[in-house]
């Protein structure tokens, strides 16, 4: 039971709703008589506008590039060094020259050294390319984007996830974005199967692990 309940807890990235959406038109179509027209206004996207994602539907594709480096060093030091003496030059029933010869007197010496150093560095580095799709534009024309990519290798599964907030001025020819360029990204790439299983610690192992102090 001990080992049971120190299972590994489930580490993963939390994605808002991205429950797919269906493509609706430009504009609602008119009820009315088929007129044969090459022109359909419900579809209608003008032939010189830049083919850029901005309706639900549209296909954007996300070129990850995400490399993060944190380093921190700090150092401290501390010195303190005391020290006193004190002698007899008098005594009661003892002639100075006797006094002189016990060399009467106290001396105090002390001294306290600190010196601390620590530091911390870190790198990630997440690269490759997911395609997304709209699923919201928000009232200020921005685009809520999400997409998820699976492939599946014999008996090993890899998933990759993204969501985030497109401002469509950023889109870059061929309906191209960084990563660096969405706002409240969501990016996760992770396994499912032997080779996820291969890392997780045998349940004995956990249950000596819950109580060994060292």
């Amino acid at each position: 039971m001990s080992g049971c309940s120190s299972l590994p807890q489930t580490v993963a990235v939390e994605f808002p709703d991205t429950t797919p959406s269906r493509p609706i038109a430009s504009t609602e179509p008119v009820a009315g008589p088929a007129s044969g027209s090459l022109f359909q206004k419900a579809s209608y996207r003008p032939a010189f506008e830049d083919a850029r994602a901005r309706v639900v539907g549209d296909q954007i594709t996300v070129r990850i590039v995400e490399k993060v480096t944190a380093k921190q060093v700090s150092s401290s030091t501390a010195n303190r060094t005391t020290s006193g003496s004190a002698s007899v030059s008098a005594f009661p029933l003892i002639s100075p020259a006797d006094l002189a010869n016990l060399s009467a007197g106290v001396g105090t010496k002390s001294a306290n050294d600190f010196s601390g150093k620590g530091g911390t560095e870190s790198a990630n580095t997440f690269e490759g390319t997911i395609s997304a799709t709209v699923i919201e534009v928000l009232p200020n024309g921005h685009l809520r984007v999400a997409g998820d990519k699976q492939i599946g290798v014999n008996q090993n599964v890899d998933v990759m996830r993204f969501s985030g907030t497109v401002d469509p001025r950023l889109i870059q020819p061929g309906n191209l974005v960084n990563s660096t360029q969405v706002a409240n990204a969501r990016m996760e790439s992770k396994g499912r199967g032997a080779q996820a299983e291969a890392q997780t610690v045998g349940w004995l192992t956990r249950f000596f692990f819950s109580f060994l102090p060292f």
